[in-house]
């Protein structure tokens, strides 16, 4: 005949946080009295909660790799970086690291005709996200660079863009300008391909990003992410084509992707949008690409709260959210 069995006998150990043991042997168990919680102690997820040790929670992510610059005197606008975004599940108290590598946005180009710098990936989940491609440069110095969005065409004699990664960006635009004032094309977004130039005096816009809803607008202002645009979040968003003076520039595209420059220099892409610099005129430089990101939102009630790499931690609602703007891990 069985009989229940009372705590005093199963000999359960009982304390506050900061009295319970370092470490314990698997299966064993303690009464936290400054949680209220049973936990249970495994050896490689140390103690958690016993209603979550084992069980399997949802994560949702966003991957983007760095984008690339743009080309120079006359160069076409920089590539957005890939996007990879979906669900997962990790296991409560497995003890399993996940670590990301950001990839950082390809370097900007002094004047002169070059062709633009290439984001670099960024990684985790056994994901690769590619850098954009850097933009292509006037005067046969060559096509856009393919990368996660390939980069812009640049001017004389007309050129191509880069491709794209299918499943996370798009295409450069072709550039068919080859008389003054040298119009180029944009850099593809995660979007929509980058535009072709629409004359020898109009440049292509930079395709446009994506909008996501792993984050609200309140999130990525506070923590210096993507691109608000209304009530939207975009990433990964193409740079446009430049030209000499008397062109018309190309609008960057939404996500970070930076508006090309006419006679001048460009801007940088914002950091951790993954966008691509604008396209340059016949004496600027161009600026850097933009950083890439990893984003990760999972319910509160899961969440272990080890990471490594100082990620912004966040709520909205019952999620918790983990933006890592540079590399980093989180322990499940």
């Amino acid at each position: 005949m069985t009989r229940a069995i009372d705590i005093a006998e199963r000999k359960i150990l009982t304390g506050t946080t900061a009295q319970r043991p370092a470490s314990g042997s698997n299966g064993q168990q303690y009464y936290n009295t400054s949680t209220g919680r049973l936990e249970l102690y495994n050896t490689t997820g140390g103690w958690v909660n016993s209603d979550q040790s084992g069980l399997q929670y949802s994560v949702e992510y966003l991957i983007v790799a760095g984008g690339g610059s743009a080309g120079t005197n006359t160069g076409g606008g920089g590539g957005a970086g890939g996007l990879l975004s979906g669900s997962t599940t990790f296991t409560s108290g497995s003890g399993i690291t996940y670590s990301f590598t950001v990839g950082a946005g390809g370097a900007g180009q002094s004047a002169g005709a070059s062709r633009g710098i290439s984001g670099s990936n960024t990684t985790g989940l056994s994901l690769t996200a590619i850098g954009g491609g850097g933009g292509g440069a006037y005067s046969g110095a060559g096509a856009g660079f393919s990368g996660g969005s390939g980069g812009g065409g640049g001017a004389s004699p007309p050129t191509t863009g880069g491709a794209g990664t299918a499943g996370q960006g798009n295409a450069g635009g072709n550039c068919s300008s080859s008389s003054s004032p040298y119009a180029t094309a944009g850099g593809g977004g995660a979007g929509a391909a980058g535009a072709n130039n629409s004359s020898t005096t109009v440049a292509g816009a930079g395709g446009v990003g994506l909008a996501t809803t792993i984050i609200t607008t309140t999130h990525a202002t506070s923590a210096l992410v993507g691109e608000v645009v209304s009530s939207s979040v975009y990433f990964a968003g193409g740079g446009g084509g430049g030209g000499y003076s008397g062109a018309t520039a190309g609008a960057g595209g939404y996500g970070g992707g930076t508006a090309g420059g006419i006679g001048a220099s460009s801007a940088s892409a914002g950091a951790n949008t993954g966008g691509g610099t604008g396209g340059v005129g016949n004496v600027g430089s161009s600026g850097n690409g933009g950083s890439g990101v990893v984003i990760l939102r999972m319910p509160t009630t899961s969440y272990s709260g080890t990471t490594t790499g100082s990620p912004t931690v966040t709520t909205d609602g019952s999620d918790t959210i983990l933006i890592f703007k540079s590399s980093g891990s989180y322990t499940a």
